[in-house]
């Protein structure tokens, strides 16, 4: 990740950003509307899609800026699926340049449905860039796991790898909870490397939750709220890989019942599918529509 990225202010010191942090949150509109709720995470999956192969980073910032986008007056109530998609990808292709990253909007546009055109993009990129005033380098929860891992004071380097890498993933995907934006970015990134600890290194977890709680920067009952709900997120995502794997073990021995059912019912005779019958129209995922002007908003 690029450093000058993650902290944006020039020669920061952890003061400094525990300062400016509270200029930098974007905080929700009061009762979002379910339309703006549903925008977002469409929005969010398309960000997600375009940037699978970049850095996490890449993907975290332009996130941020799609949230402080649609609270901006530019964006409309209810807007199509394709103006979603292409505000996604402006995005991150922000993002992306904003990280000194180098990439190609072709890749961005590998798994298909709208096509845009460079030009296309570099529209939208302007009106986002005036929505949110140029304030394009926003202090994250990046900037502060460097300064939380010290508090652990980890022997093993691989140990602090690990613990970042965890810490990392899990920031990234609790994004996708509009709560997040309940807590500054020094919460969340306490939280997740508290969240992390525990699930590498449980039996000093007690340890680290005390050190961390001492820093004069961390509200203790801010902290112990962003951590429960990020475990309570992994609990839900774990419950959810748990039903998606029985649901697909039952539908594997349910698959394996009929068919030795079938098998007993033909006396042993095997069974010849006609797959001509079954075949599926083709209506080809791959057409593209090609927009060449952004309509304005």
């Amino acid at each position: 990740m690029d450093s000058n990225t993650q902290t944006p202010l020039t020669h920061s010191s952890p003061a400094s950003l525990f300062l400016a942090e509270s200029h930098h949150i974007h905080m929700p509109t009061p009762q979002p509307t379910d339309a703006l709720l549903c925008s977002r995470r469409q929005a969010i999956s398309s960000i997600s899609q375009f940037a699978t192969k970049l850095d996490p980073f890449i993907s975290y910032l332009a996130v941020s800026y799609l949230e402080r986008f649609l609270s901006s007056q530019a964006m409309p109530q209810q807007p199509k699926t394709w103006v979603l998609r292409l505000i996604a990808i402006s995005c991150v292709s922000l993002a992306a340049k904003m990280n000194e990253t180098d990439f190609s909007l072709a890749d961005f546009q590998a798994d298909g449905g709208f096509m845009f055109d460079a030009q296309t993009i570099e529209r939208m990129e302007y009106v986002i860039l005036g929505a949110l005033k140029w304030r394009m380098r926003p202090i994250t929860p990046f900037s502060f796991v460097s300064f939380f891992v010290s508090f652990f004071k980890p022997t093993d380097p691989s140990l602090t790898q690990a613990l970042n890498a965890r810490a990392v993933e899990i920031i990234s995907k609790t994004q996708s909870d509009v709560k997040h934006l309940e807590f500054k970015p020094s919460i969340i990134a306490a939280s997740a490397l508290l969240s992390a600890s525990n699930e590498l290194f449980p039996s000093k977890f007690p340890c680290y939750h005390k050190a961390i709680s001492s820093c004069s920067y961390v509200h203790k009952e801010n902290l112990l709220e962003c951590y429960n709900w990020m475990e309570e997120i992994g609990k839900e995502r774990d419950d959810e890989w748990m039903f998606d794997m029985v649901s697909r073990c039952n539908t594997a021995v349910n698959v394996l019942d009929q068919q030795f059912s079938c098998s007993e019912s033909e006396n042993g005779s095997s069974i010849r599918r006609d797959m001509k019958g079954r075949r599926i129209n083709d209506y080809s995922n791959n057409q593209t529509d090609h927009i060449s002007q952004v309509q304005h908003c």
